[in-house]
């Protein structure tokens, strides 16, 4: 039996890189920490203060900003530190705590943005009944979101921690598991096949998740009029996008880490291995602020509360029509009307009539068996569509 030496520390060996620019680099990243920590705070704390978005869409968007949060605070941080210190050793345990954090919030990242594609296609596939779908499940899909990473990782992670390790250093300037289990003294085949397989086991999920939800967006994009396809595809233009930026920060890591980049300068290097842990938290806040007019409005509060024409309503006046419903009409005839107005505000719609129609026309929106007789291919569903309007007229004419 073979006698190992404990390893007790871990050298990070990229920091000697930054030796000569220590300075720059050092007020670099705490610039960026400063700008991720403030931007993700400035847009939870908008979503709590403003009760119009108390929304399941704006519940999703606070996880995606608390968990940039927590990336941005399991990398920076150390780094700042390592770059204030002159041995550039981090303990073992500490590595592996890292190692934790930051593999735990590229798993939730994805699990969160892939929750926020069944959010946009419920919103956009069945709008009247977006509300009262999402209402229920959003809770469950935040907790969801947060625990299943940290107990799907840490079953993978087990096999990590209980290797034994002969080296002690790592070419980075942060730990990632694959890098830690390569200075193991004992054969790792087991658990870079267990590894293989547990990329499947977190990412397989989400990504049919988003294929099957912009899939269905598609689908009734192609068969709705031409205004509500581009409204449609204007209200995920900011989840693609963070979707998108996170992917290629995936991609950059994967590709970095499992091939051969000596020949890149040091600086390409150190921008491919901590793009998907600085750019998401920093750019999804901006992403989202500047793209949804919502958000975008109570930021840089441009927006006005006099608007309350029907031509052109603000989506912050919409909680002034719901409450503005005849107390005459039907309990039924009222409920519908809710859900109508509050599947347009989902939608960021700013001129509702000249949607009404449009939405109303689409098939999802009929969920009666008693109208099924009325559907047609072009027009969705005739009664409804009848019955939506008939709503949208009886609201009082001063609204």
């Amino acid at each position: 039996m073979k006698n190992f030496s404990e390893v007790t520390t871990i050298h990070l060996s990229d920091y000697y890189g930054m030796e000569g620019l220590k300075p720059l680099y050092f007020c670099a990243f705490l610039i960026i920490y400063i700008t991720i920590v403030a931007e993700n705070i400035v847009l939870i704390g908008v979503v709590y203060c403003e009760k119009i978005l108390h929304e399941p869409m704006y519940f999703l968007l606070c996880n995606l900003a608390v968990n940039g949060l927590y990336g941005g605070t399991a990398l920076l941080p150390a780094v700042l530190s390592n770059l204030l210190s002159h041995s550039y050793e981090i303990s073992l345990p500490f590595c592996q705590t890292q190692i934790y954090a930051v593999h735990t919030y590229a798993i939730t990242e994805f699990t969160i943005l892939a929750a926020m594609s069944y959010d946009r296609y419920v919103a956009i596939c069945y709008p009247l009944l977006y509300h009262t779908i999402m209402s229920q499940r959003v809770v469950k899909l935040i907790v969801f979101t947060w625990l299943y990473p940290m107990l799907a990782f840490i079953i993978f992670y087990i096999f990590t921690l209980r290797l034994r390790f002969c080296e002690r250093t790592i070419e980075k300037v942060y730990c990632m598991n694959y890098s830690l289990v390569k200075l193991a003294c004992t054969d790792t085949s087991v658990v870079n096949i267990v590894g293989l397989l547990s990329v499947v086991l977190y990412a397989l999920p989400q990504l049919v998740m988003i294929f099957y939800s912009y899939a269905h967006i598609l689908r009734i994009c192609v068969l709705s009029f031409r205004k509500s396809k581009l409204k449609a595809l204007r209200t995920c233009t900011p989840h693609l996008l963070a979707v998108t930026n996170y992917s290629i920060g995936c991609f950059l890591e994967i590709a970095q880490s499992r091939f051969n980049i000596k020949h890149l300068s040091y600086q390409s290097k150190l921008f491919l291995s901590v793009y998907f842990l600085i750019f998401p938290p920093l750019l999804n806040p901006a992403i989202y602020g500047l793209s949804i007019q919502v958000v975008r409005d109570r930021l840089f509060r441009l927006f006005s509360r006099k608007s309350r024409n029907i031509k052109n309503v603000n989506p912050t006046d919409l909680t002034t029509l719901i409450t503005s419903i005849p107390s005459p009409l039907p309990v039924q005839y009222r409920t519908d009307c809710k859900n109508l107005l509050l599947s347009f505000k989902a939608l960021h719609i700013h001129n509702l009539s000249d949607h009404l129609q449009e939405f109303t026309s689409s098939r999802s929106l009929c969920s009666s068996p008693d109208h099924s007789h009325l559907m047609s291919p072009h027009h969705g569903c005739q009664g409804c569509q009848l019955h939506c309007l008939r709503l949208w007229n009886s609201l009082p004419p001063h609204i």
